[in-house]
């Protein structure tokens, strides 16, 4: 039985489509990464926290026929969701199956890429997932993540409410263990988990109006809202004036923002040497 922990997002519907909408915004992203690590055809993929699309799409197009991905996911809704959408595409060389990012269950050193988007700023310890992924490739095999930091989440002007705001979100972060700020960390994690040749790029990008990015602080906030109440980390009408504030200033097209810093980061495990 798969225990629920504090994903920080939830997994409501409207997070499912969340997440359903931001795999096509971030397609090209991927598909840079994909070319930086070298996906090939043939290849066997996992990708950890795959929601209900993920990248599946874009790997089963890289590995072909020969090749096989596997998408693992720990809520069940996004799971018939995934298979839903692989049935859809009919993307015959892919699978989806209901796990733990943390013990997946999957043979190990099986692998030839292992990775992962947005996953690590959303639960605790996700040093363990690292362990997993790096379990999980063969000898010369990769780990590839796409992480954020909220070091990038700012607006200028500045204003005091969308600070306020950003505060509250940290605190309930941190009072479930999670790090928002994991982006930063993730070259120095692969390294601890034993992965070599660790690289990394950063992208920070402006969000426009109409960019799913401009109001991300506010859907934070709204999809968290029942559990910052209960939790009492912010009282009702100030939230509601913290919501208000910030809408208003981020409704005006001469206010930028900037919906975070983002770290792709990958590395490959050792190749024993025989002696």
């Amino acid at each position: 039985m798969i225990q629920i922990d504090q994903y920080f997002m939830g997994y409501g519907q409207a997070e499912q489509e969340r997440l359903q909408r931001r795999a096509e915004m971030l397609a090209s992203d991927a598909q840079g990464l994909f070319d930086r690590i070298g996906v090939f055809p043939g290849a066997r993929v996992v990708e950890i926290g795959c929601g209900p699309r993920g990248c599946l799409d874009l790997l089963a197009e890289r590995v072909g026929q020969r090749g096989s991905v596997t998408g693992v996911e720990r809520n069940e809704e996004a799971v018939r969701l995934a298979r839903q959408f692989v049935a859809e595409r009919k993307l015959v060389n892919v699978d989806v199956v209901h796990a733990d990012g943390r013990v997946t269950g999957l043979p190990k050193g099986a692998w030839d890429f292992a990775t992962t988007r947005f996953v690590l700023v959303n639960v605790p310890h996700p040093e363990q997932i690292i362990a997993e992924m790096a379990a999980l490739v063969r000898p010369g095999g990769t780990v590839a993540l796409y992480e954020v930091d909220w070091l990038g989440v700012f607006c200028d002007p500045p204003l005091p409410a969308w600070n306020r705001l950003a505060e509250v979100l940290q605190a309930y972060a941190e009072m479930n263990e999670i790090d928002l700020f994991v982006g930063r960390k993730t070259p120095r994690m692969l390294r601890e988990a034993g992965l070599i040749d660790v690289q990394t790029e950063s992208i920070a990008r402006i969000s426009p109006q109409g960019h799913g990015h401009r109001a991300l602080l506010l859907y934070f906030a709204e999809n968290l809202r029942d559990r910052l109440l209960a939790r009492h980390i912010v009282a009702r009408n100030e939230l509601d004036d913290l919501v208000r504030e910030v809408k208003r200033h981020i409704d005006d097209p001469h206010t930028l923002v900037l919906g975070g810093l983002f770290f792709q980061t990958w590395g490959r495990r050792l190749v024993q040497q025989v002696n």
